[in-house]
């Protein structure tokens, strides 16, 4: 409890007159003595009437507070959050709510001033917007309100406990449900390749049409119809992808707002959500972090909501990543042939050890290695020179650049397809990579 702007004011009043008068006392200026005990007399009630209005503030039962808040929010994206507040009183009522946001997750409109009518139900809202994944616990909720005279608040805390779990971004996953998966890939920017050859999986039998390869002529079906069939392929299903993501130091390099690691998850359940309307299955297995994690490769649209609820409060540690280790542990859970997206940030000092790791992979299985560029890279490459600082960064950048080049040439060399791309465009950049492959017949 704290005393009010206007309780104060009232106080500094009469400590202004009671300095007037002993000043003019000092002063040896006379005045009537009933100017001195009015003074008091203002003094004393003041505080009765502060005494007054504390008690029955206190007398006063807290208000009730419910709130409802989203199971699971986007990272990134806002999201409402509403109070209604009820009090057994019977006069309207002015208050104050400071709902207490954990830590992670940034708001607008708090606090928030409100009007409580009696008997009634009252509602406000406002917006949260998180900025790290993982799960969250609302406990308390703060009400501040005025006594009856209005010379003290009164600040309750209240226990209100909620939870809820910061997902990745994948609102834009479920906009694409609306559309067509070809007329939705092309809004999102996707180059879809010219399909070469026939696909690897018989569909139907049909007749044979104008543009269609000799090749597909069924020669039994044709005799038995005594008009030329055809047999029709579709692309391959019931594939396998898994993804190993690096979740070490070297994904937290920021780029905006996002790490790398952010960029990489949303760029994994972006493909997951076109590889299971697809119909190929999909897993996941996590390296360099606290707790490693391993999901096996499963088909179905319910697969991306395990996958949401695996990887929700993954984050990136201060660990060292060793490729080895996580390989060695993929091809042991791993004998199906699968398509394997290793998704890290390469340098050069990995050349011998993640060439060894990757060729061992390669053998059972088709890699591909997605490595984030930095943006600042391009950035201070693409700076022109005019000072010696700028000559030896753009030297340094150059340097670097080059012999992440030349790892990248190595792997290629070895039959591992690389991609180079910065972590904003490696989403687009991974689903042109795997619609072509399967376009193509070679994933």
């Amino acid at each position: 409890m704290k005393p009010t702007r206007l309780l104060m004011l009232w106080l500094g009043v009469l400590l202004a007159i009671s300095i007037v008068l002993g000043a003019l006392q000092a002063l040896d200026v006379a005045l009537p003595a009933y100017v001195s005990r009015i003074n008091w007399g203002l003094l004393l009630a003041l505080l009765a009437l502060a005494l007054l209005d504390a008690i029955r503030l206190k007398q006063r039962p807290s208000p009730r507070v419910t709130r409802q808040i989203p199971g699971s929010l986007a990272l990134g994206r806002w999201s409402e959050v509403r109070l209604t507040v009820e009090l057994d009183f019977p006069q309207p009522l002015d208050i104050q709510v400071f709902d207490h946001v954990p830590s992670g997750l940034c708001f607008e409109n708090l606090p928030l001033t409100m009007a409580l009518q009696p008997g009634q139900q009252n509602f406000i809202a406002y917006r949260l917007r998180p900025l790290k994944r993982g799960h969250f616990s609302f406990e308390h909720c703060e009400v501040n309100f005025p006594g009856p005279l209005g010379l003290w608040s009164d600040k309750r805390l209240l226990n209100l406990t909620d939870h809820t779990r910061v997902y990745p971004d994948f609102a834009r996953l479920y906009g694409g449900q609306l559309l067509a998966v070809d007329n939705w890939l092309s809004q999102l920017g996707v180059r879809q390749q010219q399909r070469r050859g026939l696909g690897l999986e018989f569909h139907q039998l049909r007749e044979f049409r104008e543009g269609d390869s000799l090749r597909q002529i069924d020669w039994k079906a044709t005799a038995r119809q005594r008009t030329p069939i055809a047999r029709e392929y579709q692309d391959e299903r019931d594939q396998q992808i898994i993804f190993m993501l690096d979740c070490g130091r070297r994904m937290r390099s920021h780029d905006g707002e996002l790490a790398h690691f952010e960029h990489a998850l949303n760029a994994c359940l972006l493909l997951s959500y076109v590889a299971l309307r697809e119909g190929d299955a999909v897993g996941l297995c996590t390296f360099a972090s606290e707790r490693p994690r391993y999901l096996a490769p499963v088909k179905g649209t319910g697969q991306l909501n395990v996958l949401l609820n695996t990887v929700y409060d993954l984050n990136s540690s201060q660990y060292r990543a060793d490729y080895q280790a996580a390989i060695t542990q993929l091809l042991a859970r791993q004998k199906r042939r699968a398509l394997v997206v290793l998704m890290t940030n390469l340098r050069d000092e990995d050349d011998d050890e993640l060439l060894t790791a990757v060729q061992r992979l390669n053998q059972q299985h088709r890699v591909l290695v997605a490595s984030l560029r930095e943006h600042v890279l391009d950035n201070l490459r693409e700076t022109p020179v005019q000072t010696l600082p700028e000559a030896l960064d753009y030297c340094g950048t150059v340097s670097y650049l080059n012999a992440r080049a030349e790892l990248h040439e190595r792997l290629s060399a070895h039959g591992v397809s690389v991609l180079d791309a910065l972590p904003r465009e490696l989403g687009m950049d991974m689903l042109t990579r795997y619609l072509s492959w399967k376009k193509n017949g070679t994933l």
